[in-house]
């Protein structure tokens, strides 16, 4: 009887180890970073197996922040689990430049056939031509962000509006190169844009922008941080964008009560930072806590033109939606402690967004 039990025991045991573990493993995995996918590769043959055949688990590579990216990267995509990658995260990624890139080119990797996102953020040894080899083999790609790679200049985004028609999503933050011309490229190539972040972007001026918001029309999300240049001219248009959810403005300094009355149109605004909009007053704010009642996160930081009128607006119209309210530096709000915040806006859970 001992000996029937004990082999019992052994036959539930190897059940657990061979069957039980390795569904939980997947369970478990398809909810980690894939970075912690690795160790779990370790833990049995049966695990390995399991976790290799899910491939769902091996639609992203992670190499952000990793050194020797570019071997890294080619040793990864010349293996079967990567077959089918939809995220490729390059972002901060060190020794990563254009001869790997090339390389994926003349193997003409299949892998990236179905890539959907490709961050290559900071990856500043990559060239006008590093962008165009990677982009013609992912014809698929909806969203790529390619922030301080400040070398780049308007040949990139003529590579992109070739190689990559479906793009929805795009980030050119810090790329100081970029012109006009390719504001034009991206608005007569991409009229399905939802997210378009052209941060410190210093050589774009309101001829191109405007183009771009004429035929982007579907935009939720536009971010024109730290960009001083642009006018009322291009502010008023912005109020087209029926679609905008988010909006960051920080350091407009030409803009006014009339161009963020406009901007007032974009009813579906849950967030909009109007951090250092110098010459914004009470009307300008008043205006948009009518037309934006579903704000989340607004930001008035250093606005010195804005009273505590502006706050009573505010209360009356976004009360029950604000989290996120900055009203620091606003000299001529009185009622601005953190118990008098609280008194209009109850939901509020951040004061402060600007250190």
């Amino acid at each position: 009887m001992e000996a029937r039990n004990e082999e019992k025991e052994e036959e539930q045991a190897v059940t657990w180890g061979r069957e039980t573990v390795p569904r939980v493993m997947e369970i478990v995995g398809a909810r980690l970073p894939q970075r912690e996918l690795y160790p779990l590769l370790l833990t049995s043959p049966w695990c390995y197996r399991a976790l290799l055949s899910n491939p769902q688990l091996w639609q992203v590579l992670d190499l952000r922040e990793t050194k020797s990216a570019g071997s890294r990267l080619l040793a990864a995509l010349s293996l079967e689990r990567y077959k089918d990658l939809k995220v490729l995260n390059l972002e901060f990624a060190q020794d990563i430049d254009d001869s790997h890139l090339f390389l994926l080119k003349t193997k003409g990797h299949k892998s990236l056939k179905g890539l959907e996102t490709l961050n290559l953020n900071a990856c500043q040894k990559i060239s006008d031509r590093g962008v165009e080899a990677i982009t013609s083999i992912c014809p698929n790609l909806l969203a790529l962000s390619l922030y301080w790679n400040v070398g780049l200049t308007d040949n990139t985004i003529k590579h992109i509006v070739k190689n990559c028609p479906k793009i929805i999503d795009l980030n050119l933050s810090g790329c100081k190169n970029i012109t006009d011309q390719s504001l034009l490229l991206i608005a007569d190539s991409f009229p399905a844009l939802k997210e378009l972040n052209i941060t410190r972007c210093i050589r774009l001026t309101d001829n191109g922008l405007l183009q771009l918001l004429v035929k982007c029309s579907c935009l939720q999300s536009l971010n024109v941080y730290a960009l001083s240049s642009f006018t009322d001219k291009v502010y008023c248009k912005i109020g087209l964008l029926s679609d905008l959810r988010f909006l960051d403005l920080c350091g407009a300094q030409n803009l006014t009560d009339e161009g963020l009355s406009c901007i007032a149109r974009c009813r579906n605004m849950t967030s909009l930072n109007l951090t250092w909009c110098v010459r914004v007053t009470d009307a300008g704010v008043v205006a948009i806590a009518q037309g934006c009642n579903h704000l989340e996160f607004l930001s008035l930081f250093g606005i010195v033109g804005v009273t505590d009128a502006c706050l009573e607006a505010l209360s009356k119209y976004c009360s029950s939606t604000l989290t996120t309210l900055d009203v620091n530096g606003c000299i001529g709000i009185k009622r601005r402690s953190r118990e008098d915040l609280l008194a209009l806006f109850p939901l509020l859970t951040c004061f402060k967004v600007h250190s």
